[in-house]
């Protein structure tokens, strides 16, 4: 099965990019797979504050996951999975769609501001000839009834 890898994150266009996953998964009997990175720990030698910093994250995270699990399944019957990997975003991005032979589309939010949109379209699109899937990006203003039209 061919499944749309989205990256969970705390932008505002990270919603775009899970209903356009979603809803493309739904239409075309793909799969959806939830990518969340943990960026790697500023604190190593306090080990222990490192792990409480760590666990945190992964509760928060999953927290976030299930909101987006929550509408994925209720509404366009689509069940995701949840992937939680350590380190710096892009290389994690390019680790996992490397190992994960089903993932056929990345699907990126892009920001609407006046600083561009955002660090890992920037990142990844300079990468992108060198990845092995597409890459769909989905300006972060598109409404929802725009979303369902295009999908």
């Amino acid at each position: 099965m061919r499944k749309f890898l989205v990256v969970l994150d705390d932008s505002r266009e990270c919603l775009n990019a899970m209903r356009f996953a979603a809803m493309r998964a739904a239409r075309t009997g793909g799969g959806v797979a939830i990518l969340s990175i943990i960026p790697p720990d500023e604190f190593n030698h306090w080990i222990g504050v490192g792990e409480v910093m760590r666990e945190e994250s992964r509760e928060r995270i999953h927290a976030h996951y299930e909101v987006f699990a929550k509408w994925m399944r209720d509404k366009q019957g689509v069940d995701p999975e949840l992937v939680i990997r350590e380190g710096e975003a892009v290389d994690e991005i390019i680790a996992h769609v490397g190992e994960d032979s089903e993932i056929g589309v990345l699907v990126l939010g892009a920001g609407t501001g006046r600083k561009g949109p955002g660090p890992l379209v920037t990142q990844l699109t300079k990468n992108a000839g060198a990845l092995p899937i597409p890459i769909t990006i989905v300006p972060g203003d598109l409404s929802k009834e725009r979303l369902e039209a295009i999908t």
